[in-house]
């Protein structure tokens, strides 16, 4: 079978077999996180209908918060396929929000990139309610999340509100993120859902964009994923210096999809490095 250039390298399920399974374990391990730990589901950030997440609290007062926003390319899965990404931190003292967002083509880019804006302002306003503390709030995501978690470092927050800081979150972690769009916009399997043009390309890539929150910046991709998907990690390390400290973190043995279950996974380096990114309080 004939497969484009680009699809090989974007597309992470013509190289991975057992998708379904995969997603069937995750979606079981999401139902027993939501029924096993303490949860507030569906809060609203935003308007429009998919601007909710998930809260799940770490027990005591003024807990470090992780925010995770899922992949999927923008046009696929929801928050509740994730809450699987809960309870390790939760163990380990971090409350956690998966956020949802309006899926393209119906929901675009840019407005994807707008309520994820939304998602952490609300959080950050809300955080003491929330019994979180609004100063160690890191921002995380994979694939696709990974895009919109680097593009709130290229916000600047004092531009949106006057009582937001220049600094609203204190750090960042992308899992396989797609940092240079320009190759993605011309991908068959999702082109067409996403309807990139050159100036959406330049406004929306966070490699052509500057770093407005100088915080640290933790970049993890699979040892087992394309020369691309590693390309995409290589390029946000040279572009954000001074937020990339580290080199990119490559996990052995994982590929597009097990590199998130590394994330969720208590003594992987992936989330002993996640909880270091947090300041102390």
């Amino acid at each position: 079978m004939n497969i484009d250039p680009l699809d090989r390298e974007y597309n992470p399920r013509v190289g991975v077999s057992d998708i379904g399974g995969l997603f069937s374990r995750w979606q079981q391990n999401a139902r027993e996180a939501r029924e096993q730990l303490p949860c507030r589901l569906d809060l609203r950030y935003g308007p429009a209908t998919a601007e909710t997440l998930d809260l799940f609290q770490a027990p005591g007062p003024n807990s470090p918060l992780l925010i995770f926003i899922h992949g999927g390319y923008w046009r696929a899965l929801d928050k509740a396929d994730f809450s699987w990404i809960a309870p390790a931190y939760v163990a380990a003292g971090y409350s956690v929000a998966v956020l949802n967002y309006g899926l393209a083509p119906a929901t675009a880019l840019p407005d994807i990139v707008e309520q994820m804006r939304r998602a952490c302002i609300w959080l950050y306003r809300n955080a003491r309610d929330l019994e979180v503390d609004p100063l160690r709030i890191v921002c995380s995501g994979h694939s696709a999340g990974g895009h919109l978690t680097a593009m709130m470092l290229a916000t600047d927050w004092t531009q949106i509100a006057a009582d937001l800081p220049l600094r609203l979150l204190a750090g960042a972690v992308t899992v396989s993120g797609l940092f240079d769009l320009a190759p993605v916009a011309k991908a068959p399997f999702v082109r067409d859902d996403l309807q990139l043009d050159d100036a959406l390309v330049r406004q929306l890539s966070p490699t052509l964009l500057p770093l407005h929150n100088e915080v640290r910046l933790l970049v993890a991709v699979g040892a087992l994923e394309t020369a691309e998907f590693q390309h995409q990690s290589q390029l946000i390390t040279g572009h954000w210096p001074r937020a990339c400290r580290d080199p990119v973190l490559t996990l052995p043995g994982c590929n597009h999809y097990t590199v998130c279950d590394a994330l969720a996974t208590q003594g992987s380096p992936l989330f002993q490095a996640v909880c270091e990114m947090f300041p102390d309080a």
